[in-house]
């Protein structure tokens, strides 16, 4: 693995306000009423700096982010954050229910050494999704304006023999959390534990179970990348030296050994066909799938997605706005991908999510139904949130007013096709995995300079 350092963590004092009132999700998933609803707890909430524009995930203008830099250091000269002396790691536990279970997913907040995305001898940095310019440029304008990162990113690590997640929890059962808040989230509210680690030995443990692992990227591929750019550009002005902050960069680092790792599904919704209609789509579609109808509407038809299971482990489900009519459906073919992408590992073509973008997508929808123009996409998490795109609602993963014509709605990414695919050096379709719940931003801030 990288180098894995403790930090100076910059934090919200206690003068600050409640910590539940100052931390928000990532800026991905809000959009101006989620800012809206977080500042009007507290003026002082993260997202104020780390949302300085909506919509997110785009280049907004200079202003923005001069604004942004001006709160941030307003906020430390006037003692809002503050700087840690001492530097730490931290243990953090996030306790949460999904399916009808309350689950604790434990990791560590730590500095991790930045280098350039690929294997490398003793463990490298592995992404696993593709990513977009937009939110790249983003990001890169707020961190060039505020020299901070100001939100972790999420890295996973093998952890085969579990050392690193035995030890984080044996942190947490040893004495009561030194911060404990509560974030918001669209489905749930998830308890957020903080325990301040400064023991050297506890922390050379630490870095000692992580030797040798790859960390792959679970969230935050555009802010790591924006890491990398940040410390090209320092570079591109002149030496940057060995222990310059701007060479490390803020993890949450968990080990894919610990019982509170989950995946949730990422379902597709689709718009702005000019042809397409759900007859259309099944005659274009059936040389490339097959159908098997479900009744009863959008609920029904993800039930039966999870609970049928003659359809095999590559099984997805359709679903028609405009008639409330749906399906399971199977690719026609068992390697349907093979010919198109034979450089691809089997795990790679075998992701419904890898089927759904170049042949649901490109082949048929794009193609067929659209004059070869690109389709519109949303990105919702659950059937709830697909019905209320279907309803012209617009949420944290897109839809709007006449958006949405056909869902499509999919299983969890395995955790294992997201290690196999990493170690194989290839990256999955944007969207192809999302780690439920999303890690707070806001309980530290990572200074770079």
């Amino acid at each position: 693995m990288p180098a894995v350092f403790p930090f100076h963590a910059i934090q919200f004092s206690p003068a600050a306000g409640q910590l539940t009132d100052l931390i928000a999700p990532p800026y991905d998933v809000l959009d101006t009423a989620g800012k809206n609803r977080l500042l009007a707890k507290n003026a002082n909430n993260i997202v104020a700096i780390d949302l300085p524009h909506t919509p997110a995930k785009e280049l907004g203008p200079p202003a923005a982010y001069d604004a942004a830099a001006a709160l941030f250091r307003k906020h430390l000269s006037s003692g809002v954050l503050a700087k840690s002396g001492t530097p730490a790691i931290f243990a953090y536990r996030q306790t949460f229910a999904s399916e009808g279970r309350t689950f604790e997913r434990c990791g560590m907040f730590a500095t991790v050494e930045v280098v350039p995305f690929g294997p490398r001898t003793g463990g490298g940095v592995l992404p696993h999704e593709e990513t977009f310019s937009g939110p790249k440029e983003d990001r890169m304008a707020l961190m060039k304006a505020t020299n901070a990162q100001l939100s972790p990113i999420f890295g996973l690590h093998a952890d085969e023999q579990g050392r690193a997640t035995k030890l984080t929890r044996e942190i947490m059962s040893r004495s009561a959390p030194t911060r404990v808040a509560q974030l918001a989230d669209p489905q749930q509210s998830v308890k957020q534990e903080i325990w301040e680690v400064t023991d050297p030995a506890i922390i050379k443990a630490y870095q000692d179970a992580l030797a040798g692992e790859d960390i792959f990227i679970a969230d935050g591929h555009h802010r790591y990348t924006t890491q990398l750019n940040y410390l090209k550009h320092l570079e591109s002005q002149g030496t940057v030296p060995a222990n310059h902050p701007a060479r490390r960069c803020m993890m949450v680092l968990i080990g894919m050994s610990d019982p509170g790792l989950v995946i949730w599904p990422t379902h597709r919704v689709l718009g702005g066909m000019k042809d397409y209609s759900w007859a259309k789509f099944l005659t274009t579609a059936s040389d490339h799938m097959k159908f098997e109808p479900v009744a009863g509407g959008i609920k029904a038809i993800g039930h039966a997605l999870d609970t049928v299971t003659h359809m095999g482990e590559h099984r997805f489900a359709l679903y028609d706005f405009a008639t409330g009519q749906g399906c399971l459906a199977i690719p026609q073919h068992p390697d349907p991908l093979a010919a198109r992408f034979p450089e691809k590992p089997k795990a790679w073509r075998d992701l419904t999510v890898a089927f759904c973008q170049y042949v649901i997508v490109e082949q048929v929808c794009q193609a067929k139904l659209n004059a070869g123009n690109a389709v519109k996409w949303a990105f919702p998490h659950t059937i709830a949130e697909v019905e209320d795109i279907g309803k012209g609602a617009e949420t944290g993963a897109g839809g709007g007013a006449g958006f949405a014509q056909l869902a499509v709605i999919v299983r969890p990414t395995p955790l294992t096709a997201v290690r196999d695919v990493s170690r194989a050096n290839q990256l999955m379709p944007q969207k192809s995995t999302f780690f439920y719940p999303k890690l707070a931003t806001g309980l530290f801030v990572n200074s770079l300079e």
